[in-house]
C-alpha cells in the first residue's frame, strides 16, 4: 500500500480544521449556529492573515461568503418560504383527516398508507412540516384504539427521511451536493435523474417499516397525548329539553366537573350577557366558550346541546365543519427574572382576562408538562417557567410589550385554511416548472415564495420566520469549508488516501464504502457538512479511478441522507424521539438496520444502474 505524500501547508490546516468544525457540529452545549459562524470566521481569517497562492491569483478570505449567495442555499431559503406557505394553510390537514379515517377500517394498511403518503410528500416538501402533521394524528389514533404509539411514530418519521433522498429538492443535502458536483463541472442533475435507485431501496426500506419494526420497536408512552394543542372559540346552543334548562350557570358548570370556562351568554342577536354564576339558562341562549376541540365535544354531549363554529352559525361542528380560528397565534412565552407575577397563579392574576389569551400547557425544567386539563391556573408561577398561550396576533403582539414576560420566537399562526388550494398550486407549479427544465429550481422556488406572499398564503412576517438562521448558517459554512477543501488541494488528498486505503479493489465496492464513511458521519455530524466535504472527494475519487463521477456523488448524496442511527442526526428525529418517548438505543436498534438495508441495497443498485463492475 503507497500512501500519497503529504499536502500543502494550507491543505493540512484546513484538514485539521474540517475536523475540529465536525466535532463542534457535534457538541450540544454549542449551538449549531454558532459553530457554523467560528468555522466561516476563522477559515476569512485564517486565508485572510496567511493568503494561498492559487494557479488562478490568490484564495482571497472573502471567497468564503460566496456561500451566502450560492444558488443552492438561494433554492434552500426559497422551500422554505414556500413551504411554509402549505403549513400557514394547512394544506395537507385534509391528507391527515383521510388518513385518520382510514385507521377505524384498517391500521395495518393505514400505517403502511402513512408511510407511502409521508415518503411521496416528502419527496417535495421539507419533512418537518409533514412530520409536525403526522404526530398528533398518530398519537390520537393511538389513543382511541389501543395501538402502540411507538410502533407506529419512528416509521413515520424514517418513511419521510427515505422520500426525501427521491429528488433535487427532497432535502437541503440533495441541493447542496447537486449544486457542488456541478461547480466542479459535472452535468447538473435534474429532478428525477435519482429517482429509480432512490425509490427501489425506499421501498425495501419502507417494507422494513412497516412488516419488522412494529414487531421489534419497544411499546414506549408518549409524552404528550395530544403535540399540537389548540384551543378555539364556539357557540354551545342550549336546547329545548336539555339537563340545563332553567338552571343557572353555575349547575351548569357543575355537571362538567367545572372545566367549562364561559366568556359570554348571547340570548338573542348580539344581546350578550356577563357569565354571572346565578344566570338562568333558556332554552335558544349561546354559551360562548373557548377550548380545545375534544373538550368543546365532550361539553356537547354532556349538556346535550349543539355546538357551532365561532364564525359559522349555520352548520352544527362536524368533520365537513370543523372548527376554525385563523387570526389565532400559537407562543411561547417566559416569566423572567423579576417579574411581579413570579409566585402567583395565573388565576389569581385573571390571565385570560387581562390579557386576551388562554395558557395550553406550561413547561418548567425538571418536570413534565402541566396540561389545560391540569387546573393550570392553580399552579404558583416560577421566573422561568414556559407558557404555552393561544390568543389573537395583536394580543400576542402586545404581550411583547410587557415587562414581566418574554415572548419567543416560536410563535405559530393557526391555519388559513380558505388558502390552501391556491398554496398546492404554487407549489404543484415550482415541483413542474424545475422538473421539466422550465427554470432552476432556485427561480421557480424564488417566484413560488413571492406568489404565496402576494396571493395572501402567508406575510412577510411567515416568510422571515420560515428562515432557519440554522440551516442558513451550516449551508454557508459547509461551502466554505468545501471551498477551502477543493481549491487548497485537500479534497485530492482525502482522494488519494481513501483509493490508497481501498487499495486494488473495485470501484463497485469503492462506491460502497464511500456510501458507508457517509452514512456513519451524517449520523455524527451534519448531514449538509458530511455531504459538502465528501461530493469533491468523490469527484477526485472518480477521476483518479477512471471512471464516471455520477455515481460516486450519489453515493455520498444517500450516504448523506442515511440519518437514521442517532436522534440528533436530523431534527425530525429529535420531534419523533420527544413525541414518543423513545431512547437512544432504540433509534439504534431500529434505525442501524435500516441503514444496513439501504447502504446494502444502494451498493448493488448504483454500479448495476451505471455500468460499474
Amino acid at each position: 500500500m503507497t500512501f500519497p505524500p503529504p499536502p500543502n501547508t494550507h491543505a493540512l490546516a484546513v484538514l485539521i480544521f474540517a475536523v475540529v468544525a465536525l466535532i463542534l457540529f457535534t457538541r450540544e452545549k454549542i449551538p449549531l449556529e454558532s459553530s457554523s459562524f467560528l468555522v466561516l470566521i476563522g477559515l476569512a481569517v485564517g486565508f485572510e492573515v496567511f493568503p494561498f497562492q492559487m494557479d488562478g491569483g490568490v484564495l482571497h478570505a472573502v471567497d468564503f461568503f460566496h456561500g451566502f449567495g450560492h444558488e443552492a442555499l438561494v433554492a434552500v431559503c426559497a422551500l422554505m418560504i414556500a413551504g411554509q406557505g402549505i403549513v400557514r394553510t394547512g394544506a395537507l390537514e385534509p391528507v391527515g383527516r383521510v388518513l385518520t379515517r382510514l385507521w377505524k377500517v384498517s391500521p395495518s394498511i393505514s400505517l403502511l398508507l402513512t408511510l407511502v403518503v409521508g415518503a411521496f410528500i416528502s419527496a417535495f416538501i421539507n419533512n418537518v412540516p409533514v412530520v409536525v402533521l403526522f404526530l398528533p394524528i398518530l398519537i390520537n389514533v393511538s389513543l382511541r384504539t389501543g395501538m402502540k404509539a411507538s410502533s407506529v411514530l419512528m416509521p413515520m418519521g424514517f418513511s419521510t427521511l427515505l422520500g426525501g433522498t427521491c429528488t433535487t429538492i427532497g432535502t437541503s443535502t440533495n441541493l447542496l451536493v447537486v449544486s457542488v458536483a456541478a461547480e466542479m463541472g459535472l452535468k447538473r442533475m435534474d429532478m428525477f435523474d435519482f429517482l429509480v435507485p432512490a425509490a427501489i431501496a425506499g421501498s425495501i426500506g419502507i417494507a422494513y417499516l412497516w412488516i419488522v419494526v412494529p414487531r421489534i420497536i419497544p411499546e414506549r408512552e408518549p409524552t404528550l397525548a395530544d403535540t399540537s394543542p389548540r384551543v378555539f372559540s364556539a357557540h354551545l346552543a342550549i336546547l329545548e329539553g336539555s339537563p340545563v334548562e332553567g338552571k343557572t350557570l353555575a349547575e351548569a358548570r357543575k355537571k362538567v366537573d367545572g372545566a367549562m370556562k364561559v366568556t359570554s351568554v348571547e340570548r338573542g342577536l348580539d344581546n350578550f350577557m356577563i357569565p354571572f354564576p346565578s344566570l338562568v339558562l333558556k332554552a335558544g341562549d349561546h354559551l360562548i366558550i373557548r377550548d380545545t376541540p375534544d373538550r368543546l365535544k365532550e361539553f356537547e354531549k354532556i349538556l346535550e346541546g349543539t355546538l357551532y363554529a365561532d364564525d359559522a352559525m349555520i352548520a352544527p361542528v362536524d368533520e365537513e365543519h370543523p372548527l376554525e380560528d385563523e387570526d389565532q397565534q400559537i407562543a411561547e412565552v417566559v416569566l423572567i427574572e423579576g417579574s411581579r407575577l413570579a409566585g402567583r397563579t395565573l388565576s389569581s392574576i385573571r390571565f385570560t382576562d387581562r390579557y386576551g389569551m388562554i395558557t395550553l400547557a406550561i413547561h418548567r425544567a425538571g418536570r413534565h408538562p402541566e396540561k389545560l386539563y391540569d387546573e393550570i391556573g392553580d399552579i404558583r408561577l416560577k421566573a422561568g417557567d414556559i407558557l404555552l398561550v393561544q390568543g389573537p396576533r395583536e394580543q400576542i403582539a402586545s404581550l411583547k410589550k410587557e415587562k414581566d414576560f418574554l415572548v419567543l420566537d416560536a410563535t405559530a399562526d393557526l391555519p388559513f385554511a380558505r388558502k390552501a388550494p391556491v398554496a398546492l398550486l404554487i407549489m404543484l407549479g415550482i415541483i413542474v416548472s424545475a422538473a421539466v427544465g422550465f427554470l432552476p429550481i432556485a427561480i421557480s422556488a424564488s417566484l413560488g415564495a413571492l406568489l404565496m406572499i402576494f396571493t395572501g398564503c402567508l406575510g412577510w412576517r411567515d416568510a422571515t420566520s420560515a428562515l432557519n438562521a440554522q440551516v442558513i448558517l451550516i449551508v454557508a459554512a459547509s461551502l466554505a469549508i468545501g471551498v477551502a477543501l477543493l481549491n487548497t488541494g485537500g479534497a485530492d488528498y482525502l482522494a488519494q488516501l481513501f483509493v490508497a486505503l481501498v487499495g486494488d479493489t473495485s470501484p463497485a465496492v469503492v462506491i460502497s464504502g464511500l456510501m458507508l464513511l457517509m452514512g456513519i458521519l451524517t449520523n455524527i455530524v451534519s448531514n449538509n457538512a458530511a455531504a459538502v466535504i465528501g461530493t469533491p472527494i468523490a469527484v477526485s475519487i472518480a477521476a483518479q479511478m477512471g471512471q464516471p463521477a455520477e455515481p460516486f456523488v450519489l453515493a455520498v448524496l444517500f450516504g448523506a441522507n442515511m440519518s437514521y442511527a442517532t436522534p440528533m442526526a436530523y431534527k425530525t428525529n429529535l420531534l419523533v424521539m420527544n413525541a414518543g418517548n423513545y431512547t437512544f438505543n432504540d433509534f439504534l436498534r431500529i434505525g442501524v438496520p435500516l441503514l444496513l438495508i439501504m447502504w446494502v441495497t444502494l451498493s448493488w443498485l448504483l454500479p448495476a444502474l451505471y455500468g460499474i463492475k
